[in-house]
């Protein structure tokens, strides 16, 4: 039989005392019986007589170990974590480089930026991270000029990870960050040039992502000389991406999916593509959405993820490019106050996002564009009645001055856009409204408080779900929550959530307690 002798510490056996016990996650615990009652017993020593009998063993767990360990190996990171990206430089040059410096594994947020704004950032966080590799950019889903212009920057200025997000389908641009640069390695191994995330809410959309590029839009890039022969044929013995995540009902682009009904299913395809196309090595599957305790990432790790991401919590660290206004915004909401709204990038295809709604009338007025959107055949088609309340209430200007913003920004940006809204009095309508759409972002970022009852700020229930958990505590203002103090906060509740739910497998009772927040050694 084997025994457990104590050597430190004694057998705690109070609901109390086997709680705190059951937290030292970096020591050892056994599980014994003491008397007809049990008690859980950390460091000591075991052997085969002579001590408490051992109902269970449970070895040391950091927080590191959550997950696969591959993923931190693979990412040259230290923890299972990654802060998402959110657009408009939100996830800041200075997240991503504080991120880096502590094993965690970044993205800056590219989307809605000019691309000569996200080259100088990309060469700033080269700078100040150096040869480490735990950190990207984001690629963000939308017009294909716009997509070709990103992954000419990312490729062209070496970014070591890239995170592909809000795709549907694959794009040549998705597959020239993935393919661009493959090589063979030692016993045929194929190397790649840079890591690919891919951020999904459907199992037909993770399917793409875990099979090679598709075989049209490799050719298509190879008689385009933008790939060689032996890139295409390479590419074809290793999926898109080296990691899915798979995104819940998160803040930002979310179809509101159900972590514990979508992860699983991904994870069987991912098996199913490994066998099918015969990969070397498995991708691995990763969790977002609605992560914002220690609770919520336990449970994620408990699913099979490989690592978590987080998104909505870090919008109110200091680090994040939101202005602080906004972040007194995020930092009162609760676990109810978002709303979905129509998307600024992908309005006319019907899609949405997840927005903060407690103190802001931006999901209000979205959604009304939305409908006037789907009803109308052209701004000259608008009633007279809901073009004044539009121009005095939502623009602010008349629909002719919005039209002049828009032509400046797409003659910057896509000017085939201009082209078709000269055709398309429909696509000339919509490209009005997402001004709208777009700005609403900005106005969050930069803080302008005139403009306070139409930020948009993309959140999920996570961030009052955080805010809650850290209500009273030293992370309960904004100005206190570093985006380094977030992660590992709430990766060593992780720990000690999982560690106790271990015990309690062991057939102990312990008190439902909360895993507050503390000052993390940095």
């Amino acid at each position: 039989m084997l025994t457990w002798t104590p050597a430190r510490h004694g057998v705690a056996d109070t609901a109390e005392d086997v709680l705190a016990a059951a937290r030292l996650v970096r020591e050892p615990a056994c599980v014994v019986r003491v008397g007809g009652a049990l008690g859980i017993g950390v460091g000591g020593h075991l052997s085969t007589s002579g001590g408490l009998p051992v109902v269970g063993v449970l070895p040391e767990l950091y927080p590191e170990w959550l997950g696969d360990r591959g993923f931190a190996a693979a990412h040259g990171s230290r923890f299972p974590y990654v802060a998402g990206e959110m657009a408009n430089g939100i996830s800041s040059v200075e997240m991503v480089v504080a991120l880096a410096g502590h094993g965690l594994l970044g993205f800056y947020g590219a989307g809605g930026q000019e691309h000569p704004r996200v080259r100088d950032a990309v060469r700033d966080i080269a700078r100040r991270v150096g040869a480490r590799g735990n950190w990207g950019v984001n690629l963000l889903h939308g017009p294909p000029a716009a997509e070709a212009a990103l992954a000419d920057v990312l490729i062209a200025e070496r970014v070591p990870c890239v995170s592909v997000s809000a795709f549907v389908a694959l794009t040549p641009a998705v597959v020239r960050c993935a393919v661009s640069g493959l090589r063979e390695g030692a016993g045929g191994r194929v190397v790649r040039a840079r890591r690919v995330i891919a951020k999904v809410s459907r199992v037909e959309v993770a399917e793409r992502f875990l099979s090679p590029a598709p075989p049209e839009i490799l050719r298509s890039l190879r008689d385009g000389g933008v790939l060689t022969a032996e890139e295409v044929e390479l590419a074809g013995r290793i999926p898109v991406a080296d990691d899915v995540t798979v995104e819940a009902d998160s803040g930002g682009h979310t179809d509101n999916q159900s972590l514990v009904a979508t992860l699983p299913a991904v994870l069987a395809a991912r098996d199913g593509a490994r066998r099918r196309f015969g990969y070397r090595e498995p991708v691995r599957i990763g969790a977002a959405g609605g992560l914002g305790t220690p609770e919520a990432v336990a449970a994620a790790f408990a699913l099979g993820a490989a690592y978590v991401l987080t998104g909505s919590v870090n919008q109110a660290a200091v680090e994040s490019g939101l202005s602080a206004d906004a972040k007194e915004m995020l930092a009162r909401a609760d676990i109810g106050d978002v709303a979905m709204a129509p998307s600024a990038d992908m309005f006319e295809q019907g899609a949405r996002v997840q927005v903060l709604r407690r103190g802001t009338l931006f999901a209000t007025r979205a959604t009304q564009l939305g409908a006037l959107y789907r009803t109308c055949a052209s701004l000259e088609d608008l009633p007279a009645s809901r073009r004044e309340k539009l121009e005095s209430e939502v623009f602010r200007m008349s629909l002719d001055e919005v039209w002049e913003h828009v032509r400046a920004f797409w003659l910057r940006r896509d000017p085939a856009q201009l082209d078709r809204a000269e055709h398309d009095p429909r696509h000339r309508m919509a490209l009005v409204f997402r001004w709208y759409l777009g700005s609403s972002s900005r106005w969050a970022v930069a803080g302008d408080t005139g403009r306070r009852g139409d930020y948009q700020m993309w959140c999920g229930p996570a961030m009052g779900a955080f805010n809650r958990w850290v209500a009273g505590g030293f992370m309960s203002a904004p100005q206190d929550r570093s985006v380094v103090q977030i992660a590992l906060n709430l990766l060593e509740g992780a720990a000690m959530v999982t560690r106790t739910n271990q015990v309690r497998a062991c057939g102990l009772n312990l008190p439902e307690a909360p895993v507050p927040p503390r000052r993390l050694a940095l």
